[in-house]
């Protein structure tokens, strides 16, 4: 059978699934990236406006109360603002932030305030003052504006009143964006770079997955395959040679009776191989849909094991081999389960080993108790299996020898039968051989916890 990769079934199945995984996660990690950069420029912009309104709301409480003419600053408000500048003096050296003892925590570079008449002059300045930045008026508490390098600032503008409550003007608190700008675009640039990366990765990953996702299916696509063929393979022995024999009657001129009698027998023995094959083939494929359950009742295997033998003590006398009989405990081992289907299991094994050892050769049943299990054991001096092989005796349609299986009769399922009937028991089996020196198939199930 081809490799995964060397199907094009496959392959183009793999490609689509790859790209559905890479699609939706790319979508998914797209949305995630987008969704986080909106919180984390909201959260800030959120912070940034909080704090501008703390100031200015620290500023606003301190300065009304000391505001007696509109227009006009009074001494106290130097005194509280000691950069402050008035419109007609030289600021130059005034670039630093604001007071300390004002600003606290906001205490960098970037903040302004700006003190306007009512009609919107600039009366002061306290800080560092951007250039270029226009005197909007009063009419919303809240812009964002920019200079002219194209630099973006965000102003708050409150009303401010004298102490007897009348109009004096306008303070504007503003600070700079760029801290803001630069952190959202480098986040950006990071998303950019990020997104592109991961996509990549996911992609490759992406591959691998709808690999390993798809190679069990690709293996009972490959096993589908192999039983088809091989039973196909299995029906046409049986079909042709009912065929050929039907066609030498049909060209004779005259039948005699016995004739007739000896072409009937032929096609019913192949019609009893046929029936054979198709109810082990619908036996199997019922216990993988697990439609055929064992019957939970209590069974003797003392009693089991001396049944299997003298049913096929004729067929090994027939065979010129020694069938023998060992049980090595003294009670009797009962588990629990369908009685013919465990009869079924050992039979199989013990045909297996008789139809693969020479004339002469020993075939040995043996009974015994190891732990909390029943051990059934055949042994047989017979043709012996090679070790690469082991693992693939138990597979439906599988000979060690194919042309002494076809002249015995063997359809190649036997061993297959007695691995799902175990499994159906929560059992298990396990073979030991050796080219040339004969086999040994071990059966454990599980006893139960006392005799009924």
């Amino acid at each position: 059978m081809l490799p995964m990769h060397q199907s094009k079934l496959f392959t183009r199945t793999r490609w689509r699934l790859s790209a559905w995984y890479a699609a939706i996660i790319g979508a998914l990690l797209s949305l995630s990236g987008l969704a986080f950069y909106e919180m984390l420029a909201q959260a800030h912009w959120h912070a940034l406006h909080l704090e501008l309104e703390s100031l200015s709301g620290t500023l606003h409480d301190g300065l009304e109360p000391i505001l007696m003419r509109p227009g006009q600053l009074e001494p106290e408000v130097k005194q509280l603002l000691p950069e402050l500048c008035l419109a007609n003096e030289d600021c130059l050296k005034q670039t630093e932030p604001l007071a300390r003892h004002i600003l606290g925590k906001a205490q960098r570079h970037g903040y302004y305030v700006r003190f306007l008449d009512p009609s919107g002059h600039i009366i002061a300045t306290v800080g560092w003052q951007p250039k270029g930045l226009p005197f909007q008026t009063q009419a919303q508490d809240w812009q964002t504006l920019k200079d002219d390098r194209g630099q973006r600032y965000h102003q708050i503008s409150l009303l401010l009143k004298t102490k007897s409550n009348t109009a004096w003007g306008y303070m504007q608190v503003g600070r700079s964006l760029s801290a803001y700008d630069d952190y959202l675009a480098m986040t950006r640039l990071v998303l950019l770079i990020g997104l592109p990366a991961a996509l990549v990765l996911t992609s490759g990953a992406s591959w691998w997955l709808a690999g390993l996702a798809m190679r069990p299916i690709y293996q009972s696509y490959q096993k589908i395959q192999q039983f088809t063929a091989d039973a196909a393979h299995e029906l046409r022995t049986p079909l042709a040679a009912t065929q050929a024999t039907i066609e030498s009657v049909l060209e004779a001129e005259t039948l005699s009776e016995s004739e007739a009698r000896k072409t009937l027998c032929a096609v019913e023995r192949q019609n009893n191989r046929l029936t054979q094959l198709v109810q082990d083939l619908l036996l199997l494929s019922r216990m993988d849909r697990q439609e055929i359950m064992p019957k939970q009742q209590p069974c003797c295997l003392k009693t089991l094991v001396y049944d299997v033998v003298d049913e096929f003590e004729g067929l090994a006398i027939a065979s010129e081999l020694q069938l023998s009989l060992e049980i090595q405990v003294q009670q009797s081992l009962f588990v629990w389960g369908d009685e013919e289907q465990l009869y079924r299991l050992v039979a199989n094994l013990v045909t297996n080993a008789i139809q693969y050892t020479p004339k002469g050769g020993t075939v040995a049943l043996l009974l015994h108790q190891s732990d909390h299990h029943a051990v059934i054991q055949v042994k047989d001096t017979g043709i012996g299996i090679p070790a690469p092989e082991h693992s693939q005796i138990f597979e439906r349609f599988y000979r060690v020898d194919s042309n002494r299986a076809r002249i015995t009769g063997g359809s190649g399922l036997g061993l297959a039968i007695a691995m799902a009937i175990a499994h159906a028991h929560q059992g298990t089996i396990q073979v030991q051989s050796q080219l040339g020196q004969g086999s040994t198939f071990t059966v454990k199930l599980p006893v139960t916890a006392g005799n009924p």
